[in-house]
């Protein structure tokens, strides 16, 4: 029973990944963080089934327009979770608890202003944009209900995004897949309730996800105010450390840039999109949830690799990040193999989770069929990219994603449409969109690698492993 109880607690336990075989502790690291990613998946896809399944194919479609707008406007805490993440993987690798202990307050403080200035903005810009979008007249007001309730509860989002990507830097990927369980099930609960029972629409699967993520933010700071063993988390430590959170906004910031980046750029395709109907629309949002559970490898191994060798940085074992590095690629290489053959054969399947129409689920397939060979190649990117990033290096993804959908994507979407005009498709053959995604993706791939393997960041960084270089 005591060995029980003591390898419990280990399970629960921060991560040290600056010891033990770099495989080994990736991959333990990474399953829950899987699991993880693939509840946080199923709060969209649910709202999706939910709405296609009871309401109909115009709310599937309204809910799935809301999706580039929501994620530009939360391009600030993608920069703060990633400079968090950084952060405290490299004080926790360093055993430097005073610093550890001032950054986790920090970050908890700039979140809750970062999550007002978001609250107002949002709720405020949410109809202009879908109506400058040309958003179908049939998806208007679902979508911008959808939406405005969604900023109105975003703090609680942003809590918990913020505090699980700390305690992902302390090594522990098993305590937020725990709370994000819970939340993912009362959400799916609330889902059916408020649809079925109440007779509510987009908006009320846009409350139940607020109401299970603000929970799970809720069991997330809990967890934290309990690791004494490695932090402190209280009101002497909860305040604002101007020097940490400047190096946290620095590192940080690329990524929302990035962020914001491929979210405008979502955004300019999606006006595209949208002109070619209502059809292509929903279309695209059920593509586009199937898509995120592809993609669930690449974005997991790219933390993985994040915090990996953050924490490897602050102990300056080099030779534990060298060896990390190939190790997270082979794995999001055998991973997104898999699950891209998965949807080469179980497509149609797929797509007819999210609704009956037949011509739908026929167009997504073929959608599907064309990204396929792209998320191996996103799964390289991602790997690469989590790599740079702990060791301090996070401007390079971000001119990457310049390079690869402003420069490449953008314009390749639009020409491609423009070529494939017919009188089936008078705005364009919506397999332009598919096939520009692609290319953007692949050449984003052969970009990373190309700066992974002699970019100037690898001198700067190995600065950092001399015996008297500090954090900072």
């Amino acid at each position: 029973m005591r060995g029980l109880t003591k390898g419990f607690k280990r399970f629960f336990a921060p991560r040290d990944m600056t010891v033990g075989k770099p495989m080994t502790e990736l991959i333990m690291f990474s399953i829950p963080l899987l699991l993880g990613n693939f509840a946080q998946q199923l709060y969209n896809t649910v709202d999706a089934i939910v709405v296609g399944n009871y309401v109909g194919d115009n709310a599937l479609g309204a809910v799935g327009l809301t999706n580039s707008v929501l994620n530009l406007m939360l391009a600030l805490f993608m920069g703060v979770a990633t400079g968090a993440g950084i952060v405290v993987s490299q004080y926790f690798g360093a055993k430097d608890r005073l610093a550890l202990s001032r950054a986790v307050g920090t970050i908890i403080i700039c979140t809750f202003w970062a999550g007002l200035i978001t609250t107002v903005v949002g709720v405020l810009v949410s109809r202009p944009l879908l109506v400058l979008l040309d958003t179908p007249p049939e998806m208007l007001e679902m979508s911008v209900m959808y939406l405005q309730i969604l900023f109105a509860g975003i703090i609680g989002c942003a809590y918990y995004n913020i505090l699980s990507g700390i305690l992902r830097g302390l090594g522990d990927s098993v305590s937020p897949l725990i709370y994000l369980l819970l939340a993912t099930g009362l959400n799916i609960v609330l889902d059916i309730v408020f649809v079925t029972s109440f007779g509510m629409t987009t908006d009320g699967v846009a409350l139940a996800t607020i109401i299970a993520q603000s929970i799970s933010a809720v069991f997330c700071y809990l967890r934290l105010t309990h690791m004494t063993e490695v932090l402190d988390v209280n009101r002497k430590t909860l305040k604002l450390d101007k020097a940490i959170a400047s190096r946290t906004l620095r590192l940080g910031m690329p990524a929302g840039l990035t962020q914001a980046i491929f979210s405008l750029q979502a955004i300019i395709v999606q006006s595209l999109m949208n002109s070619m109907g209502p059809l292509v629309v929903t279309t695209m949002t059920a593509v586009m949830r199937v898509d995120g559970f592809a993609m669930m490898p690449n974005f997991t191994f790219g933390i993985a690799a994040t915090t990996f060798s953050g924490q490897n940085l602050g102990a300056k074992r080099l030779d534990r990040v060298q060896q990390g590095a190939k190790d997270s690629v082979l794995l999001a290489l055998i991973c997104s193999s898999a699950l891209t053959l998965s949807i080469l054969i179980f497509g149609r399947q797929l797509v007819g989770v999210f609704t009956g129409t037949e011509e739908i689920v026929t167009l997504g397939a073929r959608m599907m069929r064309i990204l396929a060979v792209g998320y191996i190649a996103f799964g390289v990117t991602q790997a690469l990219s989590g790599v740079m990033r702990g060791m301090n290096e996070t401007v390079i993804p971000m001119w990457v994603s310049v390079i690869s959908t402003i420069i490449i994507r953008l314009p390749l979407a639009y020409l491609f449409a423009s070529l494939s005009r017919s009188a089936q498709w008078p705005a364009g053959n919506p397999d332009s969109l598919y096939w520009s995604l692609l290319i953007s993706w692949v050449s984003a791939c052969l970009i990373t690698a190309a700066f992974y393997r002699w970019g100037k960041w690898r001198k700067r960084a190995e600065a950092y492993f001399a015996p008297d270089a500090k954090l900072g």
